[in-house]
């Protein structure tokens, strides 16, 4: 397959269509809705071929029974031509898990619980969320409807969606398993296999269609891209990271989803939508300075832009709709010359809790939430890795709170560390799978007592508790408490009880309160007071590596402890003094670092948009807040021979000493690129 790369100003144009709606397409023009897509300044555009209600929009000879009882023309056989004469790319979408019309005629294809149940909709209430089983004969229509799609239609790639592994009861799983002698009855064995099967399903899907059309972009949306897509990331030609912040992805999910997939060696694509809430949202629109961010947000992290609409079942394309997508577009398009080709340069990996623990939209793991904001509130440019990445690219690698480590994951980090890397781990980060020891030897640190436990016989350290109940403090010392004052801190959420090894340094101790509160003792309305006596090492060091007994990065994610940030960013600069990036602005600016080498130069990207909590469903984003003479330095990788805003085209003065250059940005109004061209 030719190594195509993506557009930067597509559309995900929705049409999931119900039978109870007549004269679909009638007011489709194509022309009207080529134009309108050219002037907004889209260059690709995913029209459907089959809908999550089980719709086909073209004249299929195959299953005429599936074309939309209300169709009247050719549909997306004319919105690919009318595209196509105006150079506007259109892959093709094709549901696969959901698909209404299909659950219905063929309920014994459907994944059924352990008690033998459809999941997810049930059969009286509204949606077409019932999942079908990739085991089952439905695949095998798949593949006769893909096979259409590909000989009866221009295809310039394929966009599958729904498709992720599921715990499945049906006949075709309990037989497949017993086969291989697995027991179905076992849960785990049952989302193993499941893993197994949509892995092996992606990987025939992939080989079926490029054996018709070996330069068609392939993707299968799951709605997350996380570690589970690594063992198939040979399957994708791309990801399209689907996150829409108003839609429960919320504003952490792209920045902690994209700094992860962007390591995997294929092109992304971030995926927002014009809605204002989600999918389905039809008459609405997002707030403009939002879909400005989120799109410049994608740029920023080297990502290409996909914003989400839905056609109106008659056809006709909303222009109002197009005059809002094309206010942003037309900016990215003006941009794009600065991150064509571009690569985030990053000096820190965070390793993800997702892949030990798992993660979706709506649950993401707090400990990550919590590092991403403090690091992006730093100015610190980091990737998310896993336990499989390459370490070498990086001077600085943060376990947060819960990284379980095993006997090779272990001697890969202390191989690190020998080398000359440096480690911050915290809380259970650093334990054996088990949790009874530290396997990360270099932490300097190990276990003491397991610790108190609550009335329902739960470990209570690292939970949070609405009163503070099992508050402990702690009294940071010297370079660590930077910052702070010198006096006790709380620490909600208790530590782990650790010991110092002989050589470690103590750099802050945990204070006991004088009680927990329980219904037999307590102290006014939350925690009980610090009684003034240490009795654990809560932040040491040793060597290279610094470790922290509290759980702070979910602690912050829970309810931002200013200090924790502050502990955090102090210990990252006792081990990485010189950071690739710093500025004298805001914690609310969101600044990246690309590198152009085919230019030749690097782009620093400077974001200030600040989501805010109006209502109570999600946050947004209504106002552009200037700022103005924002400092910035950056470590170099040589001479710099000229300093830029762009696309404006206005020189910076700079001053280059020490192998950093300094350079002052005279206003950030949302989005400003400092383009720094290399000698």
């Amino acid at each position: 397959m030719r190594d195509t790369e993506l557009r930067f100003r597509q559309i995900h144009l929705d049409f999931h269509t119900s039978e109870h709606i007549v004269g679909i397409g009638s007011q489709f023009d194509p022309d009207e809705f080529a134009n309108t897509l050219a002037e907004a300044d889209v260059d690709s555009i995913t029209c459907f071929a089959r809908c999550h209600h089980g719709w086909i929009y073209f004249d299929t000879q195959a299953f005429p029974e599936r074309r939309h009882p209300h169709l009247t023309r050719n549909l997306l056989k004319d919105q690919i031509d009318a595209c196509h004469a105006r150079d506007i790319r259109v892959p093709i979408y094709i549901t696969v898990q959901w698909d209404h019309y299909t659950a219905n005629r063929h309920p014994e294809w459907l994944v059924l619980d352990e008690n033998g149940a459809p999941t997810q909709t049930p059969l009286y209430e509204a949606g077409f969320y019932r999942r079908l089983c990739v085991n089952s004969p439905y695949t095998q229509f798949l593949k006769d409807h893909v096979k259409e799609v590909m000989e009866t239609l221009p295809v310039d790639g394929i966009f599958f969606d729904i498709v992720a592994p599921q715990d499945c009861s049906c006949m075709y799983c309990q037989a497949a398993m017993t086969g291989e002698g697995l027991d179905p009855a076992d849960p785990i064995v049952r989302r193993e296999y499941g893993v197994r099967l949509v892995d092996d399903f992606k990987r025939d899907m992939s080989a079926y269609v490029h054996a018709f059309n070996s330069d068609c972009t392939i993707f299968y949306n799951a709605g997350h891209v996380g570690p589970s897509v690594r063992p198939t990331a040979d399957a994708y030609t791309h990801f399209e990271l689907e996150s829409l912040p108003s839609g429960g992805w919320g504003y952490l999910h792209f920045p902690m989803t994209i700094r992860y997939a962007r390591n995997l060696g294929i092109d992304c694509m971030g995926m927002t939508g014009k809605f204002h809430t989600s999918w389905g949202d039809f008459h609405s629109f997002k707030n403009a300075a939002a879909l400005d961010f989120e799109c410049f947000q994608m740029l920023a992290q080297g990502a290409k832009c996909s914003i989400g609409d839905q056609l109106h079942p008659l056809g006709a394309i909303d222009p109002h709709v197009y005059d809002l997508i094309g206010s942003v577009y037309s900016a990215v398009k003006r941009k794009e010359s600065w991150c064509r080709g571009a690569r985030p340069i990053t000096e820190i990996g965070v390793f993800t809790p997702e892949e030990f623990c798992g993660a979706d939209v709506g649950r993401l793991p707090p400990a990550l939430m919590g590092i991403t904001r403090m690091l992006e509130e730093g100015a610190h440019q980091f990737d998310i890795i896993d336990s499989n990445s390459d370490l070498s690219p990086y001077r600085l690698l943060v376990l947060p709170d819960e990284i379980p480590v095993s006997d090779r994951f272990a001697a890969q980090i202390e191989r690190y560390v020998l080398d000359g890397g440096a480690v911050i781990a915290s809380f259970e980060s650093g334990l054996d799978g088990a949790k009874d020891a530290f396997a990360l030897k270099s932490l300097g640190v190990e276990l003491g007592t397991p610790g108190s436990r609550d009335r329902r016989g739960r470990l209570v350290r690292g939970l949070n508790y609405p009163r503070g109940d099992y508050t402990e403090y702690l009294m940071p010392q010297g370079a660590i408490g930077q910052g702070l004052h010198a006096t006790e801190y709380a620490m909600y959420m208790k530590g782990l009880d650790v010991r110092s090894r002989p050589g470690t340094e103590v750099l802050a101790q945990v204070v006991s309160s004088y009680f927990d509160r329980t219904y037999q003792h307590f102290c006014s309305h939350r925690q009980t007071p610090s009684s003034g006596q240490a009795v654990s090492p809560a932040i040491v060091r040793n060597g290279r590596a610094i470790y922290f007994s509290h759980p702070v990065f979910r602690q912050y994610n829970q309810n931002a402890p200013l200090w924790c940030k502050h502990l955090f960013l102090n210990a990252m600069s006792l081990l990485l003094p010189d950071p690739l990036l710093q500025h004298d602005g805001p914690s609310t600016l969101r600044v990246t670092v690309n590198d152009q080498p085919a230019e030749n130069r690097w782009v620093v990207h400077i974001l200030h948009y600040i989501p805010e909590r109006r209502g109570q469903d999600f946050d947004v984003i209504e106002d552009v807040i200037p700022v103005y003479n924002v400092k910035v330095s950056v470590r170099a990788p040589a001479e710099v021979r000229q300093v830029t805003c762009v696309p404006e085209m206005d020189p910076l003065t700079f001053d280059q000493r020490d192998g950093r250059v300094v350079f002052v940005v005279p206003e950030v109004r949302g989005h400003q690129m400092v383009a720094l061209t290399l000698e």
